[in-house]
């Protein structure tokens, strides 16, 4: 037996030794941790200038050691942090200074949206499924990584549970590693751990794991979500992404019966249906018996479930989002959010026009995994309008400057509080009709008279 340090434990002719080795590997492996210890301060200090901090997604964001890379933000320059879904909005998000330390946004956030719409918060346009790949590759540097973990194991191996996604690919680029060991982040199976011999530095921290705030569900949510569960059969397997009008959708599920999840995103939705008994994984086709996601965003109650739970398993998003791995599981329901959907059933899902929102993020790789999925369903959710009822979200052309997430040659259904439209496979002139009859009553007169000015009559 090797240990993490570079030792080689020979073994004597006694029944004891395997046992004695193991106890040496894993001591020489709590010595490599306790010396690797350091405080944020110190540790922010393996960045160097120029270089480009890789972050995971939403609560995998590590805040002691952003809080000191903001406070520190100055002593830099030209350094940027890329990450997906910023859940804090720490010090260096700052306009002031960008030329120090700039936040680089895969998907823009509540942290993120403000500097991205204002222009000094960077862009990486990408599919979530690809991110890792785009890593590997070297088309987005990774040069440092800092993570939240969870404590180390026996056999020396932290979890980076809240956030496999991309994190993992970058790990294997990294200059540095820099890891947050928080005794709150769960240690989960699947392709999300490190070992300590792969670590630069560790900072422990012990404070609470940031937690989402629940959406509200109001009438158009409830209705909307009553038209998503006749579309979801008993046995089906569901992806969910990220937003409050997806996870509404969700709350009407509790009365079904052995569906699955193939997800990038687990959320305090599918721990409701998973204590319901809605969930039980038997029927999936693919990776049967276990829930999969990329990372976690929800409550300590999601994070204390996920913690050595043999039916869930966190993996990158190439695994988890690959349109092909993911459609091999039959009946799949893929349910995503759109702010804007035109006649021809082109879906924006990340800005108002030319100003941005969210982001790709997932969306595009579960709608061609419905797609290919025998059964599948790619529903797209969303009110009918916004601003207070004064705006349709049904429009005849999407507004100029509009960043397109789902395709018209993708698209399915689509369901406001209204009702289902089946886009699939039918022309323009049906589409546009379907469209108009699920669009809010006060606007259909008027989308009526638009489509013919657009010759879909």
């Amino acid at each position: 037996h090797s240990g993490a340090a570079g030792g080689t434990c020979e073994s004597p002719d006694t029944p004891t030794a395997p046992a004695a080795c193991i106890h040496a590997g894993a001591m020489s492996e709590q010595h490599l941790y306790a010396s690797k210890l350091a405080s944020p301060d110190d540790a922010v200090r393996l960045v160097r200038d120029g270089e480009q901090v890789v972050v995971p997604a939403s609560v995998g964001e590590p805040p002691a050691l952003l809080t000191a890379l903001s406070g520190r933000r100055r002593e830099f320059h030209g350094v940027s942090v890329a990450q997906m879904l910023a859940v804090r909005r720490y010090g260096y998000f700052d306009p002031e200074t960008v030329d120090h330390v700039r936040h680089v946004s895969m998907f823009y956030g509540a942290a993120s949206r403000p500097g991205g719409q204002q222009g000094w918060v960077d862009f990486i346009p990408n599919c979530f499924s690809e991110a890792p790949t785009l890593i590997e590759r070297g088309c987005i540097a990774a040069d440092v990584v800092f993570a939240m973990a969870s404590p180390m194991d026996a056999d020396g191996h932290l979890s980076l549970s809240l956030g496999a996604d991309y994190t993992m690919a970058a790990i294997a680029r990294a200059r540095a590693v820099v890891l947050e060991v928080n005794p709150n982040v769960p240690f989960a199976f699947g392709n999300c751990r490190v070992h300590v011999s792969r670590v630069t530095a560790i900072v422990e921290s012990s404070e609470p794991i940031f937690e989402a705030t629940p959406p509200t569900i109001g009438p158009v949510q409830q209705a909307i979500g009553a038209c998503v569960a006749e579309l979801v059969d008993d046995g089906s397997t569901l992806q969910i992404g990220y937003g409050g009008i997806p996870t509404a959708g969700v709350t009407q599920l509790a009365a079904k019966r052995d569906l699955g999840i193939h997800s990038e995103m687990i959320g305090d939705g599918i721990l409701d249906l998973v204590e319901a008994g809605a969930v039980t994984n038997r029927r999936k086709n693919h990776l049967p018996g276990r829930i999969i996601a990329t990372f976690a965003f929800g409550s300590a109650r999601l994070y204390r479930f996920m913690h050595r739970n043999p039916s869930l398993e966190m993996h990158p998003a190439d695994f988890t989002n690959d349109p092909w791995l993911a459609g091999r599981n039959d009946n799949l329901i893929a349910i995503n959010g759109a702010l804007q959907v035109d006649l021809l059933g082109q879906c924006g899902s990340e800005s108002l026009g030319p100003s941005p929102y969210s982001g790709t993020g997932g969306q595009a790789d579960f709608v061609r995994a419905a797609n290919r999925s025998r059964g599948g369903k790619a529903i797209i959710v969303l009110p009918s309008t916004a601003r207070g009822g004064t705006v349709s979200r049904i429009v005849p052309a999407l507004a100029s400057g509009t960043h397109v997430t789902t395709s018209k040659n993708d698209v399915n259904y689509v369901v406001t509080e209204y009702g289902v439209a089946q886009l699939r496979g039918k022309s323009a002139r049906r589409r546009a009709q379907e469209l108009i009859a699920i669009a809010h009553p006060d606007f259909r007169a008027e989308l009526v008279e638009q489509a013919r000015r657009l010759n879909v009559p």
